[in-house]
């Protein structure tokens, strides 16, 4: 079995966060940064990501909304997490 550990950022659009950063090794999340955005919440959520699968997250994310905006960090993650899976 091949072992692939890659870091990757995205830059997200629509929020206030500016950027994410993480770590996957195998699809499987081992690390989350937000770099701005509500630094508690994305905290929150990079523990809750640490040892999900990219799939699982995408599924669980997609199409979270902040207040009337069409999308948020949550669901912007799942965006990153799209374009690195491809």
């Amino acid at each position: 079995m091949e072992v692939f550990m890659g870091k990757y950022s995205y830059t997200p659009k629509g929020v206030c966060s500016r950027q994410f950063n993480f770590e996957i090794e195998d699809g499987i999340i081992q690390s989350f940064e937000a770099i701005g955005g509500c630094n508690g919440n994305l905290k929150g959520i990079g523990c809750l990501l640490k040892g999900r699968s990219v799939d699982e997250v995408i599924d669980t994310l997609t199409g979270v909304t902040c207040g009337n905006k069409p999308t948020s960090c949550p669901d912007q993650i799942a965006c990153a997490l799209k374009a690195y899976r491809g």
